[in-house]
């Protein structure tokens, strides 16, 4: 089963752009808060990760964007592991404004040491793709 986790976000004014919508950038800042939030609630720690060597890095992403996003509007994000390999973490994304898909997403999350080389990851993070949330 994968692993799955949701959570809210109130777009700030600062996220907006000239026109007032979300900044198509931030969109992958959140991302990046839902992979995290993820990997909390499965009992991860990535500071501690990173203490050991293990080093996550985005090797691709990409967005389709459906609608845009507001100031002030109150969005879901569902962060889902979607697939889980020796070397890397594949997740994708859906954000929702009022129930309705406003943006999905993935990417691809390869494992490397502090020089940049690719390595496999511990064990425990190899295991959060089988386990239920």
């Amino acid at each position: 089963m994968s692993a799955s986790h949701e959570m809210e976000i109130r777009v700030r004014y600062s996220e907006t752009d000239a026109m007032g919508f979300l900044h198509h950038g931030n969109y992958f800042s959140y991302f990046e808060m839902g992979r995290t939030e993820l990997f909390r609630s499965q009992g991860g720690n990535y500071r501690e990760m990173e203490e050991k060597g293990y080093l996550l890095v985005v090797s691709k992403i990409e967005c389709r964007y459906r609608r845009p996003a507001r100031y002030d509007d109150v969005l879901t994000l569902r962060t889902t592991l979607s697939k889980v390999t020796g070397a890397k973490l594949e997740h994708d994304y859906e954000l929702f404004r009022d129930g309705e898909s406003i943006a999905a997403a993935h990417s691809v999350i390869a494992c490397v040491d502090r020089e940049g080389n690719i390595q496999r990851m511990p064990a425990a993070l190899e295991q959060l793709g089988t386990e239920a949330p």
